[in-house]
């Protein structure tokens, strides 16, 4: 039977949901696509439950209609400055002569007893790694001999109250949230391979309200963060320097901007009718340069300044991948390179099935990421000795595949 995946990516400036299947040779065919722009969304957070509620309704009955395919139950994208992290470790005694998958569910529930305040609610617990009687860098400890087993574990949570929110309009729109995925989690599905991952690398997702970042060490992630700027914040600079409508500002943003002032020659100008203007007049494209230096220049100290608070900046040999709508502005990769001091890439989603037009951009690397991660929940569920599910196997296998399991270890969910 094909497997139908959902993903609903909430954003700031748009709202896209995706409908996919997944083949016999384990890709993801996309079957529908329901792009609308955003409404009732600031800063990746629910600012108006009604619009917001229409916008993602509009976006799910586009993607039906298109792929012919009823949604009644999806993979949503989270982010916000309300998300935090913390590590934490677990210990618990191995309750047999060898390390079983329960002796890690105990371990990982150890890790997750850290005090929490009520008003947040845990998105992901996600393993960095194991000790087995004080020998440490074990990355699967399963049928392994010993008495001890710790886990370190990352754990990511928001504020409840927003969370309800996003999951309230996401049911008024009919459909049912499986489960909340941090955007750069989502987007590292499709746009970091295994040797980045083991290397140590940060990804960067520059959205319309948010700048979120996941560092990966030993393959696993080690830090998360959401910082509340984003590309409305340059547009919005953008219109107050040059005294011009949010909508114009957004769109000389496209066509003329660039992030780096000294690479744009004096004698480049555009024309545009600024507020109080009868017609049209030229404007120079170095001053927009240099109002969207300033921003994109503020952005990326800030993420330094969290890359170094996180203790982490000398294990990213691999350096940063940009990914995100404002990824795409010109000169923004050399300014991160600039700021940050390490080498800088941008990605997209690659190798994309079926209706795919557009979707080939660093806009839809969190959109097409939740179908990947969706892919990986949609199997037969294990259930765990407190009744949550771990991992999961397809039907009619009895086996435990390692490496999925390994897989499923890094998405571990409350």
């Amino acid at each position: 039977m094909d497997e139908i995946i959902v993903g609903i990516d909430v954003g700031t400036t748009k709202i896209c949901t995706l409908v996919g299947r997944v083949e016999e040779d384990d890709s993801i065919r996309i079957l529908g696509v329901g792009i609308m722009p955003s409404d009732g969304i600031r800063r990746g957070v629910i600012t108006d439950i009604s619009a917001a509620t229409q916008a993602i309704t509009h976006s799910v009955e586009k993607a039906e209609q298109t792929s012919g395919v009823e949604v009644t139950a999806a993979i949503v994208s989270l982010a916000g400055a309300h998300v935090a992290s913390i590590n934490s470790r677990g210990v618990v005694a191995v309750s047999g002569e060898t390390v079983d998958e329960y002796d890690i569910v105990r371990a990982l529930d150890a890790a997750r007893a850290v005090a929490i305040p009520h008003n947040r609610e845990i998105i992901h617990i996600i393993q960095r790694g194991f000790v087995l009687d004080g020998q440490d860098g074990i990355s699967m400890p399963i049928g392994m001999h010993g008495y001890r087993l710790e886990v370190e574990a990352h754990i990511i949570t928001a504020s409840a109250a927003t969370v309800d929110n996003l999951r309230q309009c996401v049911g008024s729109a009919g459909v049912e949230v499986v489960q909340f995925v941090l955007n750069p989690l989502a987007s590292a599905d499709v746009v970091l391979t295994e040797n980045d991952r083991q290397m140590g690398v940060a990804v960067c997702d520059i959205g319309g309200g948010t700048t979120d970042l996941a560092l990966y060490v030993d393959g696993n992630v080690w830090h998360t963060m959401v910082l509340a700027l984003g590309g409305n914040h340059i547009t919005s600079d953008i219109a107050h320097g040059l005294r011009l409508p949010l909508a114009q500002a957004e769109q000389a943003k496209k066509d003329y901007g660039y992030a780096i002032r000294s690479e744009v020659g004096i004698e480049e100008h555009f024309t545009i009718r600024p507020f109080g203007e009868d017609k049209p007049i030229e404007i120079s494209r170095k001053d927009m340069a240099h109002i969207i230096e300033a921003r994109v220049e503020e952005i990326f100290n800030l993420v330094l300044q969290e890359i170094k608070r996180s203790g982490y900046d000398g294990l990213l040999p691999a350096g940063m991948v940009l990914t995100g709508g404002t990824s795409m502005l010109p000169g923004i990769r050399q300014m991160a390179s600039n700021v940050l001091g390490m080498p800088v890439r941008l990605a997209k989603p690659e190798n994309l099935l079926g209706l795919v037009d557009n979707l080939s951009s660093p806009a839809y690397s969190t959109s097409v990421g939740l179908l990947h991660w969706a892919a990986d929940l949609q199997d037969e569920m294990i259930p765990t000795a407190r009744g949550r599910p771990l991992f999961q196997l397809r039907k009619g296998d009895n086996s435990i595949d390692l490496e999925k399991l390994k897989d499923w270890f890094k998405r571990l969910l409350p």
